[in-house]
């Protein structure tokens, strides 16, 4: 009995070194698992980002050199706001775990009872503030040209009523990339303001060509893309519904008021300038906006977006 008592001693005795050797290796591994969440997070995150870019960049480019052979006027829709889109498809092909995240509030939902009035101030303000930019640009181009040149729409050879469909296709087709889904990736990584603006000098330098311009041109349209960027996102921080729309509108009338209100189509230093300015003095108040409410809950798109990011 006394040895059989010793033999068993023995058996527990290994076992629960086993275990303890085991324990040991799960808590070891649990805890290096923990050490490379964040750096595996970011690297999630760069991955994300630099390949919505690339196929962004390089669909822009194919859709541009075929738009010549479509017949398709550039002033009814430019083919190379396609790319954005394109580059939101082959992500989604990547990563099909986080998209849906990554685009919550694109389409249209129920509104939030209690919040429904708030929004709908913001989403009307937004819609209103390139209104306020291409009054902006109409009043620079008087004082500094003494005139106007407003554009009849009969001088084109299709209708308005196709050019405006047209164009807010057109720019539906950029705003799911740059704000629905590019601004809220972002924003996992930095605040409202910051993330904005990054995305509004990428959104900026996606403009290849304006680059082979003098670069006071450059440089009034990157200060104009990326004051708009700033706009729009922090204009859409808390709204959860028609972000799409909400961005592809004001997207739109940006580029109807170029269109037919300005001369900033034209390749000429001084309205882009002038451009660049009324975007700078209509941001102005929405950051004030958004100082004024930092203290609130973060955005529930955002929060949801950053949780388990992969």
């Amino acid at each position: 009995m006394p040895e059989q008592e010793q033999e068993q001693e023995q058996e527990q005795e290994q076992e629960q070194g086993q275990g303890q050797g085991q324990g040991q290796g799960q808590g070891q591994a649990h805890e290096q698992g923990r050490l490379r969440t964040p750096r595996a997070r970011r690297t999630a995150w760069a991955a994300q980002a630099g390949a919505f870019l690339a196929v962004a960049f390089a669909a822009a480019g194919v859709c541009g050199a075929l738009q010549p052979a479509t017949g398709i006027p550039p002033e009814v829709v430019q083919l190379t706001q396609f790319g954005p889109a394109v580059a939101v498809t082959a992500v989604a092909l990547l990563w099909p775990g986080r998209i849906r995240q990554r685009l919550a509030g694109t389409l249209p939902t129920l509104p939030t009872r209690g919040r429904a009035g708030a929004a709908a101030g913001r989403r009307t303000a937004l819609l209103l503030t390139p209104v306020l930019i291409i009054a902006l640009c109409a009043g620079g181009g008087l004082l500094t040209a003494g005139s106007l040149p407003v554009t009849d729409p009969r001088a084109f050879a299709h209708p308005l009523a196709l050019v405006v469909a047209a164009q807010l296709l057109g720019a539906c087709a950029e705003e799911i990339g740059w704000r629905c889904y590019l601004q809220p990736l972002l924003r996992t990584r930095f605040g409202p303001v910051a993330a904005s603006a990054l995305v509004g000098v990428v959104w900026g330098l996606w403009h290849v060509p304006v680059l082979a311009q003098e670069p006071a041109f450059a440089a009034g349209f990157l200060l104009a893309t990326t004051a708009m960027s700033v706009i729009l996102g922090l204009a859409l921080e808390g709204v959860r519904s028609n972000r799409l729309l909400l961005a592809g509108g004001f997207h739109t009338l940006i580029n109807l008021g170029m269109l037919y209100v300005t001369d900033e189509t034209a390749a000429a230093t001084a309205p882009m300038l002038i451009l660049g300015a009324a975007s700078l003095a209509a941001a102005v108040p929405w950051i004030a906006a958004a100082r004024r409410t930092a203290h609130t809950a973060p955005d529930e798109i955002i929060v949801a977006t950053a949780s388990g990011a992969r």
